[in-house]
């Protein structure tokens, strides 16, 4: 009998800022379409998603600014750093999607994005609302008083 031994992929770079400033309403898991350079960089851990965001166009989801470093032993083959780069959803999902982001103050912003057990590049994105100011200082509060309660909870423990 043959057991399958699955590597753990160490690769997850998130979006820190778009929990911050944005309410998530649903997420999903999308593919991405990537050159030979791009999926190394990124198993190298080379890649960011700070100022990122999808749009669609002629019925495709594509994200936009995501930064992936040009690979180090890359020739002439290497990729643009910033280039719009499409994300692969099932036909559905992206119907469903891009009928809610018609609606005002609603976008898609890429959460996270990391390595599946096979081996291929993956993006969680997220359809979002934009917070309020209000709202960005309650959750700045509400993350206060967590820290604090953590705090309380190991000193007397």
């Amino acid at each position: 009998m043959k057991t399958k031994i699955t590597k753990k992929s160490a690769i997850n770079i998130k979006n820190k800022r778009a929990s911050f400033d944005y309410e998530f309403i649903d997420t999903f898991t999308a593919g991405i379409v990537l050159t030979g350079t791009e999926i190394k960089s990124i198993r190298l851990g080379k890649a960011s998603l700070v100022d990122t965001f999808c749009y669609f166009n002629n019925g495709e989801l594509w994200v936009k600014n995501m930064y992936i470093a040009p690979y180090f032993y890359g020739s002439y083959n290497n990729h643009t750093e910033r280039r719009e780069r499409k994300l692969l959803l099932s036909k559905k999902e992206l119907r469903n999607l891009e009928a809610e982001t018609k609606a005002p103050g609603f976008t898609i912003v890429p959460v996270r994005l990391f390595i599946n057990d096979k081996g291929l590049a993956k993006a969680v994105i997220a359809l979002a609302r934009g917070k309020k100011e209000y709202d960005k200082r309650q959750s700045m509060k509400e993350k206060e008083d967590k820290r604090e309660m953590d705090y309380a909870k190991k000193k007397f423990y």
